[in-house]
């Protein structure tokens, strides 16, 4: 936000536009995760998802030229992560709920998001104080490269490969079954 007002000269009501635009980015993924999780596998949707997330990142300090030109840059990056980051939280719940045992469930859930959220301040002042040293747009592009290892760290891991665990009945398991079927999929 910082970046778009100060130094590609966004105006505020505009920027909520922009951000805006990524939460029907976000809609369009909660809509269509279960047909991608279907047709590709789960693990491979949640795998890219990362990539779709992070990638569109690179665009914000990468747009320039006409204003228009800016914004419809900003509001295609916008999309798109929001897109990504829909499809990544859908699916992973989905992952969660087919391998965890009920039993576990919050306390992994909770380690989970003490990890998720705790780790989001200290990213912050990283962030600020590379965007102090090397300036904001610089730290742009590390923030977008960075993301987007998080999908190549993925890969060599059998989270790529995961399908969701089906009885051999074709119905969906039982959700005490859901651990000993998944440990036999994966």
């Amino acid at each position: 936000m910082l970046y778009a007002t100060r130094y590609l000269h966004v105006q505020p009501g505009v920027l909520g536009l922009v951000l805006g635009i990524g939460a029907v980015g976000g809609l369009l993924g909660a809509a269509t995760t279960k047909r991608l999780t279907t047709r590709f596998g789960v693990g491979r949707v949640y795998a890219l998802s990362f990539l779709v997330f992070a990638a569109p990142m690179a665009l914000v300090p990468a747009a320039g030229g006409p204003h228009v030109l800016v914004l419809a840059i900003l509001m295609l990056a916008e999309f798109i992560s929001g897109f990504g980051v829909m499809v990544l939280d859908i699916s992973i719940g989905a992952i969660f709920a087919a391998v965890i045992p009920d039993d576990v469930r919050s306390r992994v859930m909770g380690a989970f998001q003490a990890v998720n959220y705790g780790t989001r301040p200290l990213g912050a002042l990283l962030g600020g104080l590379l965007g102090t040293t090397i300036g904001p747009r610089d730290t742009l592009w590390v923030a977008a490269i960075g993301g987007m290892t998080s999908f190549l760290v993925l890969l060599p891991t059998p989270i790529p490969r995961f399908r969701m665990p089906t009885a051999d009945n074709g119905e969906a398991p039982a959700p005490n079954e859901s651990e000993d079927l998944a440990n036999s999929t994966a």
